[in-house]
This record gives structure tokens, C-alpha cells and sequence, in this order.
């Protein structure tokens, strides 16, 4: 049986607003193996300004 090509795809932080590049992650909400939705928030962060929830961009399962 051949083996299905994985195909993966890296999470970066998106512009969460007023030229911020840096965050502090404060709670991971999935893990690995579950099933996520394009638009579902994966992760809590804290900037410089304020706490912010980062939705995902992707279907698929976390790894």
C-alpha cells in the first residue's frame, strides 16, 4: 500500500495590530491530533498591548 503524501502547514502569528511582531503564547486550546477549522482559535497570546485569541487559517489536524 503506498503511503499518503502529508502535507503540512506552519501556523505564524498573524499582524495582530500597530506593527506588533512579538508575542507571549499563554494557552495552547488544541492539541495534537485534533481536528481544526479554518477560523477556529488555536491560541491565546499576550502582546505588548493586550491579550489576543489567534484563529487558524486552515482545516486539518494539528501535529
Amino acid at each position: 500500500m503506498a503511503a499518503e503524501a502529508q502535507r503540512y502547514r506552519e501556523f505564524k502569528m498573524p499582524d495582530v495590530g500597530e506593527g506588533l511582531t512579538e508575542a507571549e503564547i499563554l494557552k495552547w486550546l488544541v492539541r495534537p491530533g485534533d481536528t481544526v477549522t479554518d477560523g477556529q482559535v488555536v491560541v491565546e497570546v499576550a502582546t505588548a498591548h493586550a491579550p489576543a485569541e489567534l484563529p487558524t487559517p486552515y482545516d486539518g489536524e494539528v501535529r
